[in-house]
């Protein structure tokens, strides 16, 4: 994660202990505007807390003394966009772990089980992703579709892009290497099929699956800028809950044309409600919020 490593002073190590003043309305209202306005996320006034600590955080590293300083320093600064991509990661990623959604991958592998073999056979599965953080979504994506393959004995023809806002979390994710309590939960065959031990007591992804997943840095602003068409499969978890209804759904609508016919669209549960996206068919589960895209009479 980039950061500067300025030396403080005397004087600016004592300020550094002392504690921020509170963020009045009007600078929470500028900071919810601004991160609004270029990531899409709602931050509501029950995170007024959470926006002061993360803020505050990053103050006291680069020895900034206002909200209203460093927000300028966001803003126009001279190391503006270096400091903005700092902050979002400090914002943005969140907690995750392998087969978080032990429901929806179980729906992903039932997906592919069920799709015919000579489709299979022609054509390459690809998966995408999106808000992966620091990649063990997309990983587990890449190790449900290969047990997929493996138990309907076929090449293991499948790609998993994941993607993100926050630079810092991708490139951790191409690294592959993990704590392990990322792994808690999970079956100890799948671990030992799976993981290999690596340096200061991490664990790292298989090569045969980590060349697999690619990651790329992406704003879900831009949607309509993705290079990812004709997907067979979108995982979108834990992402949409940041976002106002109507962008949800918009987000949705740019996913959704970026399926191929029959594809599956993952949800987190309770992220869209009392809504049909057009051109979905909902999948019938107590415990996913899934869409199958139709087929056109043509296709």
């Amino acid at each position: 994660m980039a950061q500067m490593h300025n030396k403080l002073s005397p004087a600016d190590a004592i300020w550094s202990l002392r504690r921020l003043p509170d963020m009045d309305d009007a600078q929470f209202s500028q900071w919810q505007t601004l991160l609004e306005h270029r990531t899409g996320i709602t931050l509501p006034v029950e995170r007024r807390s959470f926006l002061e600590t993360n803020l505050g955080i990053r103050m006291r590293e680069i020895g900034c003394s206002s909200y209203q300083a460093y927000y300028e320093q966001i803003v126009s600064g001279p190391d503006a966009i270096q400091e903005w991509s700092t902050l979002v990661d400090r914002l943005t990623v969140q907690e995750t772990r392998f087969y978080r959604d032990p429901d929806a991958f179980r729906m992903v592998s039932d997906f592919v089980l069920t799709r015919p073999r000579e489709q299979l056979k022609k054509r390459p599965l690809e998966a995408w992703s999106v808000g992966c953080s620091t990649g063990e979504e997309p990983y587990t994506l890449a190790m449900v579709l290969n047990e997929c393959m493996n138990q309907l004995n076929l090449q293991p023809l499948f790609g998993v892009t994941g993607s993100d806002i926050s630079k810092p979390a991708i490139e951790k994710a191409r690294v592959g290497q993990f704590n392990p309590r990322k792994l808690l939960g999970m079956d100890e065959a799948m671990k030992d099929r799976y993981f290999r031990p690596a340096e200061r007591n991490t664990v790292e992804i298989i090569s045969s699956i980590r060349e697999r997943v690619c990651f790329t840095r992406l704003n879900v602003l831009d949607l309509d800028k993705a290079p990812m068409h004709g997907m067979n499969i979108i995982f979108c978890q834990n992402l949409l809950i940041y976002f106002r209804r109507w962008r949800r759904r918009e987000i949705v609508r740019r996913l959704a044309e970026r399926l191929a016919p029959g594809g599956l669209l993952v949800l987190g549960q309770g992220e869209l409600t009392d809504w049909q996206p057009p051109g979905l068919q909902k999948v019938p589960s107590e415990h996913v919020l899934a869409w199958i895209k139709r087929q056109t009479d043509e296709e």
